[in-house]
């Protein structure tokens, strides 16, 4: 079925990601393709999991990227029941406005017809603002959403949002915004979804205290348990990023292999 455009934030953030960029990632130009390519690394106990873990990249991170840094091992480690699958959701998908669509047809329907019960969404930076969109326009498809220094929109949203006491006191903006207000429609969906008894699907959010996205990291990590808040020194950058990603893996009420 395709892809349903409640908020319409793909549409609307394509033209200022393109032209803002996202801050501590690299560009490199890619073409989108169909099926986006997908690497798949399976639990590491017995036979396939039930439990599928989906990881977006930053823009200009590779999949080879992910795995040489560590994040394929660190789901090893856990000792985590749960298979994980690398998707190739780069800028060009964003930039066609098909990164919803392909995400739905490519990765998340394919799984539940695999068999996967659960499925988890988790990004990095431009990933993380893919994930959420992915699981705002198809909520039913994801059980549980970890973020690494998501990409949460333009400053000036962040400080009204903040002005205001925090998500859940902002008067969210209603009806049609323009193009350029994309980010306050994130906002305004973050505030539905966060609040109590709103989604029966977990968030849990990870940041370096120095990334230049940190104000906006604040502001929503204000929003969610603080047990599903981790910090570490550092800025928008894989220093920071494998050790909170190992510990929001242990966080999260993820399956673990049998002992």
């Amino acid at each position: 079925m395709p892809p349903r455009r409640r908020f319409g934030l793909i549409s609307a953030a394509t033209a200022a990601l393109a032209a803002a960029g996202v801050p501590g990632c690299g560009w490199l130009p890619r073409e989108p393709v169909a099926p986006m390519p997908v690497r798949r690394f399976p639990a590491a106990c017995g036979p396939r999991a039930d439990t599928l873990l989906v990881l977006l990249p930053g823009r200009g991170m590779t999949l080879g990227e992910l795995q040489r840094e560590g994040f394929v091992d660190a789901v090893r480690a856990q000792g985590l029941a749960v298979d994980l699958w690398l998707a190739d959701a780069h800028m060009g998908y964003f930039k066609a406005k098909t990164i919803v669509q392909r995400l739905h047809e490519d990765v998340a329907a394919p799984a539940r017809a695999q068999g996967y019960r659960r499925i988890w969404l988790a990004g990095i930076s431009l990933g993380g603002f893919g994930a959420l969109v992915y699981s705002d326009e198809h909520p039913g498809d994801v059980d549980g959403v970890l973020l690494l220094a998501p990409y949460l929109g333009e400053p000036e949203a962040t400080q009204d949002v903040a002005a205001a006491g925090g998500l859940q006191r902002w008067t969210a903006p209603t009806g049609d915004l323009p193009d350029t207000a994309f980010d306050r429609r994130l906002w305004r969906s973050l505030q539905a979804r966060l609040r109590p008894g709103a989604s029966p699907a977990p968030m849990y959010l990870g940041y370096g205290l120095q990334d230049r996205l940190a104000p906006s990291h604040a502001v929503l990590a204000a929003a969610l348990p603080p047990s599903h808040v981790f910090t570490a020194p550092g800025g928008h950058d894989w220093d920071p990023w494998l050790g909170l990603w190992r510990r929001l893996l242990a966080a999260a009420p993820l399956p673990h292999c049998a002992r």
